[in-house]
């Protein structure tokens, strides 16, 4: 992992987006702590000694709740501030160049999560498009893909 994301490193997202409502925050009563998917957040980001573990259960709420990817906000947030190592504005996720304030963490999360799925910009995209849209660099794609390969392969 080192080998491509260096220490402290965080790498500007280049995109345009209108304010993002911080009330984003739908969370549906369900219990996901036997969810697989949780565990293998918690174990990757344990891992790499990174504090958005924490967060595990909400990125996989976020994720189900815009019809996302489950490996996809948990890999974004460790290739733009190294798992929560280096952010600020509770933007975990380099949204907005880091401009953009959320009121917490986790609804940086939830707000993030439903500009994804439902922005114009990203609506209806495949991954690779909406990853484009994200930050234009080719090397970015490159790299939260095989971040969300290291998710997927992760033991439980």
């Amino acid at each position: 992992m080192k080998r491509w994301i260096a220490k402290g490193l965080v790498l500007s997202s280049v995109f345009f987006s209108p304010a993002v409502n911080s009330t984003a925050e739908v969370i549906e009563d369900r219990n996901i702590s036997r969810d697989s998917r949780l565990q293998r957040i918690r174990n990757f980001f344990n891992r790499q000694k990174c504090p958005v573990e924490k967060y595990a259960e909400e990125f996989i709420i976020a994720a189900d709740n815009n019809k996302l990817d489950w490996r996809l906000l948990p890999s974004i947030a460790l290739v733009e501030s190294s798992g929560g190592k280096v952010y600020r504005n509770n933007n975990v996720f380099g949204w907005s160049s880091c401009r953009r304030r959320f009121p917490s963490v986790k609804a940086g999360i939830h707000a993030v999560a439903e500009r994804l799925a439902n922005a114009p910009q990203y609506r209806d995209k495949d991954l690779d498009s909406i990853l484009k849209t994200y930050n234009s660099r080719p090397i970015y794609s490159k790299t939260v893909k095989r971040v969300m390969i290291q998710l997927s392969a992760e033991p439980i």
